[in-house]
């Protein structure tokens, strides 16, 4: 098929990928979507990344084309919204998959930011015919946020809000446990699973003293655990739950800043079984959560509501710098994840991402 054909029929496959891209979850690695066709136009497989430690984007759909019967691969065209990667992490390289297998054409939605790019020039060097910049403004917005961590040399932050209708997260008299349902606390222990880190500051320990751990449906620890966090300058207590009765450094650890961009360029420093922290979600705090508002260090929101009005009470967010409407940060619905919002019991959780500024590119 090759790079030869009309640009709309490349962008015909190419928004395929992007919607395939939406099926996995924000993170640690950017969404990526591939498909795969045959010579005479025919689609014969698509796959998407399900996070850190899956099969890559091109894997899977390398992976569904094997399982769909397809044994020669040297007159098939990937399609990818996001140039291969280049380097060995938790999965091998798809530069080396993809000469492997013997595709024949390589088309790119953009490139990648990080130290994982080059795949395109690479392939090109080597023979295979590729194309970039096929839908490449939408293949870039995908991920603006994730380019943006990249950028910033820091971990991509996640923030859980689980407040009343009228954004309260704790009641005049200080109790928060539990605002929300029980659904919406497993789909938070379900994204703890899957991060590297989870945050909070020093009056969170003090007055919730939170595990911080990620539990199955059943309440038990997983396997996988994150690193539990406390930022500030104030001491954790060693009787602390989130420390396990563990010394610092066994599990968890204490950033001794109030800036945010530092905490996680800390964090990004840090190894955690064995990687880079990649992944932070940020559960609170009030100043906590509004000092990473105000700093506009957060890529992704998850906001479970639950129907009950406290009126009085800690608000969600104090002060963080907006004095009139058009300063204030915009959000739009992520389509990512399972959609942008998903009824939890009788709350609503609705998934946001930061809309992109003007010229932000």
């Amino acid at each position: 098929m090759g790079t030869a054909l009309s640009s709309a029929v490349h962008e015909t496959h190419m928004r395929t990928a992007l919607q395939a891209a939406e099926l996995g979850h924000r993170g640690a690695n950017p969404l990526v979507g591939a498909v795969i066709v045959d010579d005479d136009g025919t689609v014969v497989a698509t796959g998407h990344h399900r996070g850190a430690g899956t099969f890559h984007a091109e894997r899977d759909a390398v992976t569904k084309a094997l399982e769909a019967g397809v044994t020669d691969f040297s007159r098939t065209t990937l399609y990818t919204t996001l140039e291969p990667c280049t380097r060995q992490g938790r999965q091998p390289a798809c530069t080396e998959l993809i000469a492997e297998t013997g595709i024949s054409a390589v088309i790119c939605g953009t490139t990648d930011p990080s130290p994982n790019g080059g795949g395109a020039q690479q392939l090109a060097a080597s023979g295979a015919d590729v194309a970039v910049g096929i839908l490449q403004e939408e293949a870039r917005r995908l991920n603006h946020r994730w380019n943006r961590a990249q950028n910033q040399h820091r971990p991509f932050v996640t923030v859980h809000l689980a407040q009343s209708i009228d954004a309260r997260i704790a009641a005049a008299d200080g109790t928060s446990q539990w605002i929300t349902s029980r659904t919406s606390r497993r789909h938070t222990h379900r994204i703890r699973q899957r991060v590297d880190a989870v945050l909070v500051g020093t009056n969170t320990v003090t007055v919730d003293d939170p595990r911080l751990t990620a539990r199955d449906d059943d309440g038990a620890e997983t396997a996988q655990q994150p690193l539990r966090c406390v930022m500030g300058h104030s001491r954790t207590p060693a009787s602390a739950a989130l420390t396990k009765d563990q010394p610092e450094g066994q599990g968890w650890r204490q950033l001794r800043t109030r800036d945010p961009l530092q905490a996680l360029q800390q964090l990004g420093a840090t190894l955690h079984r064995g990687y880079p922290v990649k992944h932070v979600l940020v559960e609170g705090g009030q100043s906590i959560l509004s000092a990473f508002f105000a700093a506009d260090l957060v890529d992704e929101i998850f906001v479970y509501t639950a129907p009950l009005i406290l009126g009085a009470g800690r608000s969600s967010l104090g002060d963080i710098g907006v004095t009139t409407l058009e300063t204030a940060p915009r959000f739009r619905l992520d389509p990512a994840d399972g959609g942008p919002v998903t009824v939890m019991d009788d709350d609503v959780c609705i998934h946001l991402a930061p809309a992109e500024p003007e010229g932000d590119h």
